[in-house]
């Protein structure tokens, strides 16, 4: 079980590393995004230190409408488990996002009155 904390608004944050096809480990603190639908979106210019696999473009309809993703395969840790996930590359995201399909293996427990916020 990972623990995170609450950002600006009551953001969802978890740490968490990316990892390069050369060995480097890019601890980031990852937003979670309840109304992302898929595993982790990048901004672009983060992409270019991590050496990840291209898979394709897709298209995707987010909060400012369509937009055009290149889907990259990445390597990512949580919790200090490794994970190959298919991850979105977009223009202008000003956070590494966590999406829903994390839920699929894990529980979020959110609880603001006490301070808690998990997956795991």
């Amino acid at each position: 079980m990972i623990s995170g904390f609450f950002g600006d608004e009551d953001a969802l944050f978890f740490e968490i590393e990316l990892l390069s096809d050369n060995g480097l480990e890019l601890p980031v603190d990852a937003m979670f995004d309840t109304g992302f639908s898929d595993w982790l979106a990048i901004n672009n210019q983060d992409l270019d230190a991590l050496g990840w696999t291209y898979l394709k473009q897709q298209s995707m309809f987010t909060a400012r409408g369509e937009a055009e993703f290149e889907l990259y395969l990445g390597k990512v840790r949580i919790d200090g488990q490794d994970f190959d996930v298919p991850v979105h590359i977009g223009q202008g995201l000003s956070e590494v996002l966590l999406g829903r399909q994390w839920l699929q293996t894990r529980k979020l427990v959110v609880d603001m009155l006490s301070g808690v916020l998990t997956l795991g």
